[in-house]
């Protein structure tokens, strides 16, 4: 777990931006720290304040710093940079000349690309839509859309005029969607008209009325064509007016007027599911958000103007945000939507190379499935412009690091990072002046005083126990959404330790301060990286006849998350083929692919606490082959029996 992979060289080091960060903070602050990274660590975590003032002035964010700050041991309290005014998009949108912005590509390879000064123009245009449908500050605007440009622009336009956006990638069901969109109550509906996964078309406009008969607040509609395609017509609904992306280009273009919002002004709300109930609506701050991503995008990840940065993401995991984010450092993007290994198994790679991508990031699950086709890219391609591999989602294997510099590239930043929907950004990533360790995160980031708990709450390293924030910082959501009180959010992450921030990841500190993750510590669910909650297959399952009661739990499986659901069948029913297919169609249709379970399992009964309550904890860990804590709080204990060693999970 010890063996040094790779480190920068000295000319390498001297020329990243965390160097010319360490000049500045020496010129301006009078603090030195000579390319020792535990060093900065240490003074940016004791000196928050100044820290965070300090990203500001460094990034040279456009807006207006008021340095005041307050903290609070109740971190939901702290305040950052109070009286601040910025706008979000306009940090995004500094450049407006002819080159690059963004690049999209489809599976099928079809391209198109957007540059600074078209990027400004379209984004003006949506934002003339909205002040003739009255679209203004605080509005939501949900989107059910592919990973597209026009996503982008959507997004752009949305927090420039200082609406909410929030939005739901394609792949997410009927279901899904209302059970997100309908708690905020959004005004405007922009949806795609269809998408394309390995092959297959698929139509997102059939989901429509449906999703407008359960969501009464839409009263408009924009459609968007998929690129390089000609519209699917749709049959207007009721009073809901329907629009077209070819309305929107006929608008004329004008000069942005950026008005400027509060820091903590609302900038979107992403979705965070649970075992119980419908998904927890979390509202993040603009700059807050604009502050973590710019740190981690230059001091962390090495981003540059002119840089071209992709990650493979859909716009309903955080990774889009983060990517889009980019646009802040006057970098290029690069935007894939469809199956990675469309009619060949290294087309993000053979991507990677024609598009000079800087920043490849992609998931634990890819690598380990590239590597376990033994694929060797580095007789294939060159990747000389590739600077810096990112991987993120799940714990990223000791096998798969060594494969990364065996068999991808020898000179290259291996930046594996960890954070969540929660954050909207990182709490461990690496860093270009500490070497990567095979296996290891390197550190945790600037500004966040991440540690690792037992159960009592006592600081460890070199043993498992739970990733813990014990400070504030500006990313921290504002809200939940109809949360009073923040009765939902402090018992989301405050309830196991008073006054720290738990994430509900396993971990563990290294000597080296490195970190290795090893998934959910809860009964969330994380297959592919992807946070996934139980009650969005439980609300499909429960309406089945053959089955009585259910239980779902991710088993460690492969360097990765595998769902596993437990059934009890109803009086004369059998598990049989038939029924399996059944179920797994009906939550891929309902909730998305990523929920349907790999195994669907028949038991007797179900373990349950003496009031009622059913353990999914119990479960995994009995699977797992862990210790089950708390087991006196069983009603049924010796149902566990049935669970331990099950063939059916051993392969």
């Amino acid at each position: 777990m010890n063996k040094k992979l790779w480190e920068a060289s000295k000319a390498i080091k001297n020329k990243s931006n965390l160097f010319r960060y360490e000049k500045f903070l020496a010129q301006n602050y009078n603090y030195n720290i000579s390319q020792k990274y535990h060093k900065l660590l240490k003074w940016s975590i004791a000196n928050p304040s100044n820290f965070w003032s300090s990203i500001w002035d460094f990034t040279k964010t456009k807006g207006k710093k008021n340095f005041k700050f307050k903290y609070s041991k109740n971190l939901i309290n702290s305040k950052f940079l109070i009286g601040s005014k910025l706008n979000f998009a306009e940090n995004l949108l500094s450049k407006n000349d002819n080159t690059k912005a963004i690049t999209f590509i489809s599976e099928n390879g079809y391209k198109e690309i957007r540059t600074w000064s078209q990027l400004n123009s379209t984004t003006s245009k949506i934002i003339e839509f909205f002040k003739i449908n009255k679209i203004k500050k605080n509005d939501r605007v949900a989107a059910y859309l592919a990973n597209t440009i026009e996503t982008v622009e959507s997004f752009l336009a949305t927090a420039s005029v200082g609406a909410i956006w929030s939005s739901c990638s394609p792949d997410f069901g009927i279901n899904g969607v209302i059970e997100r969109f309908s708690q905020i109550k959004p005004k405007l509906l922009i949806i795609s008209d269809r998408y394309y996964y390995n092959g297959k078309e698929i139509n997102v406009l059939e989901r429509l009325p449906a999703i407008l008969k359960k969501i009464k607040s839409i009263k408009k509609v924009i459609i968007i064509n998929y690129p390089g395609k000609s519209f699917i017509k749709f049959k207007s609904y009721n009073k809901v007016k329907i629009f077209y992306w070819k309305d929107i280009k006929r608008l004329k273009s004008k000069k942005i007027v950026f008005n400027k919002f509060d820091f903590d002004h609302e900038l979107a709300i992403l979705y965070s599911s649970g075992t119980t109930g419908k998904p927890k609506c979390i509202c993040h701050r603009a700059g807050g958000v604009l502050l973590q991503h710019l740190k981690e995008h230059q001091l962390h990840c090495e981003i540059r103007p002119g840089d071209n940065v992709f990650y493979f993401t859909t716009c309903g995991w955080m990774m889009w945000n983060w990517l889009v984010s980019s646009l802040s450092s006057k970098a290029s993007i690069v935007l894939f939507d469809g199956f990675p290994m469309y009619k060949k198994n290294d087309l993000l790679l053979k991507m990677a190379e024609k598009e000079n991508v800087t920043l490849f990031g992609i998931s634990a699950k890819y690598i380990d499935s590239i590597r376990k086709l033994n694929l060797y890219p580095k007789l294939k391609y060159r990747l000389k412009k590739l600077k810096t591999i990112c991987s993120t989602g799940s714990p990223l294997s000791e096998d798969s690091f060594n494969y990364i510099y065996k068999k991808i590239k020898k000179n290259i930043h291996l930046a594996s990072i960890s954070g969540g929907t929660d954050i909207v950004s990182c709490f461990i990533l690496g860093n270009i002046y500490s070497p990567v360790i095979s296996g290891q995160i390197q550190n945790n980031g600037l500004g966040m005083d991440v540690d690792v708990f037992d159960e009592n709450g006592k600081s460890i390293k070199n043993k498992k126990g739970e990733l813990v924030c014990k400070s504030a910082f500006p990313s921290m959501p504002k809200k939940f959404w109809n949360d009073r009180k923040n009765i939902k959010y402090k018992k989301a992450y405050f309830n196991k330790f008073k006054n720290i921030w738990h994430h509900g990841d396993y971990a563990e500190r290294k000597n080296s301060n490195g970190y290795i993750i090893y998934g959910r510590s809860d009964a969330t669910l994380n297959p592919g990286g992807v946070r996934l909650g139980t009650s969005e297959i439980y609300s499909v399952v429960e309406k089945f006849k053959e089955i009585k009661e259910s239980i779902v739990v991710g088993q460690s499986w492969d360097n990765d998350i595998r769902i596993v659901l437990f059934i009890v069948l109803n009086k004369n029913y059998k598990l049989e083929q038939s029924l399996i297919q059944k179920i797994k169609k009906r939550i891929r249709i309902e909730a998305s692919p990523r929920h349907i379970p790999s195994k669907i399992i028949k038991v007797s009964d179900i373990p349950r606490t003496k009031n009622g309550k059913i353990v999914e904890l119990a479960v995994k860990n009995i699977i797992e082959g862990n210790k089950i804590k708390n087991i006196q709080a069983l009603a049924n204990s010796e149902v566990l029996q049935e669970y331990k060693n099950l063939k059916e999970l051993k392969i």
